[in-house]
């Protein structure tokens, strides 16, 4: 149980930390400098300004400050569609459509507990994208363009594991493409969409094993009160005490944490 810690070492944690560093931290500007506001000792002055470049060299870098912003932009569609976050959100989503519980647990909560589950299924994948990418390129034994195959490499394995090969067929087909010989030369994307389409399969089989038992309480006691004459009575005010009433008495939560983890790490 103590060995997955190690996977969330230096990089995730620097991260983090420095993100809120810069997110909690005042900065003084030359307004603020007149107002005396701020924190800091010295002002700073931003200014956007469009000049003709030099030569290549300083075009190329500014090409690559600009990629570097695009890819901060998508961070978010790629944490969706690379990582276990789809199958997570829609299976904790479903458990509480069937509990008919229209606000609980809360949406914020939910992403949440999908957030910390993703970190730690994918802290494996990280520490190897950390020891094969990251620190080499910070001690400068690996380029750049090197330390980026080795990351996508490690996500790519990832992926392959979880993705049918019936997903996999379709999309090579919408693509046009021959039948890849070997698992590595599957482009990456045909190998996203393909993964995040396994992945909706995957959770929706999950979410008709969860309605089922809960299903049988709703039929139950609409039964019940169908043939006591009660026709007024919504079943769901019945049926929502006792659906939670079985779900707190097997450890409900337990079982589905345990069963998304499972697939993952099993």
């Amino acid at each position: 149980m103590t060995q997955p810690r190690k996977y969330f070492g230096r990089p995730i944690l620097s991260t983090v930390l420095l993100g809120v560093f810069f997110a909690v931290t005042p900065v003084r500007t030359a307004a603020a400098e007149e107002k005396g506001g701020g924190l800091l000792d010295f002002p700073i002055k931003v200014s956007v300004s469009a000049e003709e470049s030099d030569g290549p060299r300083e075009t190329a870098a500014t090409i690559k400050i600009l990629l570097f912003f695009t890819v901060l932009s998508l961070l978010p569609a790629l944490m969706l569609t690379m990582t276990s976050f789809t199958r997570i959100i829609i299976v904790l989503s479903f458990v509480r459509r069937a509990l008919s519980l229209q606000n609980l647990p809360p949406n914020q909560l939910l992403i949440g507990i999908s957030l910390f589950m993703t970190m730690f299924i994918m802290a494996p994948v990280f520490h190897d994208i950390n020891e094969k990418a990251i620190e080499p390129y910070l001690n400068e034994e690996i380029t750049q363009k090197e330390a980026f195959d080795s990351a996508m490499g490690c996500l790519r394995g990832f992926m392959l594991k979880q993705t049918r090969e019936k997903d996999l067929a379709l999309f090579v087909s919408m693509a046009g493409m021959e039948a890849p010989a070997t698992p590595e030369d599957v482009p990456t994307y045909v190998l996203v969409p393909s993964f995040a389409t396994s992945e909706l399969k995957t959770a929706f089989q999950m979410g008709f094993v969860i309605f089922l038992p809960f299903l049988v309480i709703d039929m139950v006691v609409s039964s019940v009160l169908t043939s006591m004459g009660m026709f007024m009575l919504p079943p769901v005010i019945i049926s929502v005490p006792f659906k939670i009433l079985l779900f707190v008495l097997v450890d409900g939560w337990n079982l589905v944490i345990r069963s998304l983890a499972a697939g993952f790490l099993g």
